[in-house]
């Protein structure tokens, strides 16, 4: 397992249901659970002799810039599977511009663009597609290079700094409507959907403040229409598997589709080439059945063959816990207790983020620095859970949202 977030922590403890797990670099939590070996983990090299040095059947990739550094690419190379598209497939998230330009061929909805890549051409954009501004920067921005504001000035300037740190930007129309996040994993041929969730990207409460990599999750989506998933696989997710192929650039790995669910249809609001953060955690909590084998399965081109995967009943909420400071300068370095106590409450787990030890310490080390998950019959029940185990936490500055999934109940 290469990463060292809570999504790899989530991995991690979903994949060792059945199998051996090894995990680089990992962090302060993982390190509880499974062997932790330092690697640089956008390091082809570095991480396929490791994979080697282990004899390990699969090497899973959880972060996305290992993926748009061809992390994947080299692993495969060496005769390991993978799961994770090479580089070249991993642009469906590197790049929006590429990201819209494979919707268009493939005839996928999603909000009309317009690429910029001067500050002339970004005022015209903004003025063509008007209010409220939607400008993303085109590259990777750890999920805080998006700006959605009523106000031209802050989406002028956000779009001006993207461009003169040598990117460009994509300024789309605005999609009303509710967000929900739908992982499916692919060998490039066959797709398998898994659960909607949906996330919480605003750092404050009632989606206020600037936006993070998410401050929290839940799954189901009870509100979400009758065959949400279906409609999804055939008008997005198939489709894009499909184009990609043609290309001869199969995306084979986690195909990760933000979908606005506006009063037009649904509409893609961007991909990403991996599972997310949160969502995972909420995702994998109600998996019943072998992550393992379908990873495995979507990396040998088996897919076809594998049974579809069962999930729970029960509902599940994570709550994400920041540094002070997070998302503008998170501060670091801040001792973290009580995670041992929540971990131990019924159907609460503590997934650790941004941390590492220090002497005999557990401290922040990231932004984003535990993601609290708490499960139940229901999602009121799911989200009590959460919350108790985040009362217990103490990180001195640390804040959390209270309204995570408070709307859908």
């Amino acid at each position: 397992m290469i990463g060292s977030g809570a999504r790899e922590h989530a991995l991690v403890r979903a994949l060792q249901r059945d199998a051996e797990v090894f995990a680089a670099p990992g962090n302060a939590g993982i390190g509880i659970d499974a062997p932790v070996i330092p690697v640089d983990a956008t390091d082809g090299a570095a991480v396929a002799d490791l994979a080697s040095e282990l004899a390990v059947d699969l090497v899973v990739i959880g972060p996305e810039a290992p993926l748009v550094a061809g992390v994947a690419d080299v692993v495969r190379d060496r005769g390991i599977a993978c799961f994770g598209p090479s580089a070249q497939a991993a642009r469906l998230e590197g790049s929006k511009a590429f990201a819209k330009e494979i919707m268009a061929a493939a005839g996928v909805p999603t909000a009309r663009p317009v690429v910029a890549t001067t500050v002339v051409q970004a005022e015209a954009a903004l003025d063509e597609l008007g209010s409220p501004y939607v400008v993303k920067d085109d590259g990777l921005a750890a999920g805080k290079g998006v700006v959605v504001t009523n106000v031209r000035g802050e989406a002028l300037a956000h779009a001006e700094a993207c461009i003169e740190a040598g990117s460009s930007v994509v300024i789309e129309e605005y999609l009303d409507g509710p967000e929900v996040s739908l992982f499916a994993v692919t060998d490039g041929i066959n797709v398998v959907p898994l659960q909607p969730a949906q996330d919480f990207k605003r750092v404050g409460e009632g989606d206020t403040g600037p936006n993070t990599g998410g401050m929290g999750a839940y799954s189901p989506l009870d509100w979400a229409p009758a065959g949400l998933v279906d409609d999804v696989m055939r008008t997005v997710l198939q489709p894009t598997v499909d184009e990609m192929r043609r290309r001869g650039t199969p995306f084979a790995g986690l195909l990760y589709a933000g979908l606005a669910l506006t009063s037009k249809g649904v509409r893609v609001v961007e991909f990403n080439a991996r599972f997310g953060d949160p969502e995972t955690q909420v995702v994998l909590a109600r998996l019943e059945s072998s992550l393992s084998e379908l990873l495995l399965a979507a990396a040998t081109g088996q897919l076809a063959d594998s049974p579809p995967p069962e999930w729970s009943g029960d509902a599940a909420v994570t709550v994400v816990i920041a540094a002070e400071g997070y998302p503008q300068a998170p501060v670091t370095g801040g001792v973290i207790t009580g995670v041992a106590d929540a971990d131990l409450l019924d159907r609460v787990d503590v997934l650790h983020a941004g941390t590492r030890v220090d002497g005999d310490q557990v401290v922040a080390s990231g932004g984003r620095v535990l993601s609290v998950v708490g499960r139940g019959a229901s999602l009121a029940e799911a989200r009590v859970r959460a919350y108790a185990g985040v009362e217990l936490i103490d990180l001195p500055g640390s804040h959390f949202r209270s309204d995570i999934a408070a709307s859908g109940e």
